[in-house]
């Protein structure tokens, strides 16, 4: 199982992949992820069994390329997403945002 970056078109393995997922984004589901081999970034939604990526619109996210892999679960946590595929798991914390105009 090789998951594409669709920047650089370069296959990752699932360890590599999912160790370059940096931030999760609780409030919109997201997962920010930033290509090791060619350095874009991307967002994508983990859902069970695949990736969903695609962009915003309309004040949602609508996923329009999926990637298919196969056993890939999910878990939320208050901090973080918890994502696990056979025994592996990989924690991708939330990054805290500043409310506008706290000090």
């Amino acid at each position: 199982m090789l998951i594409p970056c669709f920047a650089c078109e370069s296959r990752f393995l699932p360890d590599e992949y999912f160790r370059a997922c940096h931030d999760y984004n609780r409030g919109t589901d997201l997962v920010a992820w930033t290509c090791p081999r060619c350095g874009n970034r991307d967002e994508l939604r983990v859902l069970p069994g695949e990736l969903g990526f695609g962009y915003p619109l309309r004040g949602r996210y609508d996923v329009c390329d999926r990637v298919r892999v196969p056993g890939l679960r999910r878990r939320r946590q208050d901090l973080r997403l918890d994502i696990s595929l056979d025994e592996e798991v990989w924690r991708i914390p939330t990054r805290l945002r500043r409310l506008v105009g706290a000090h």
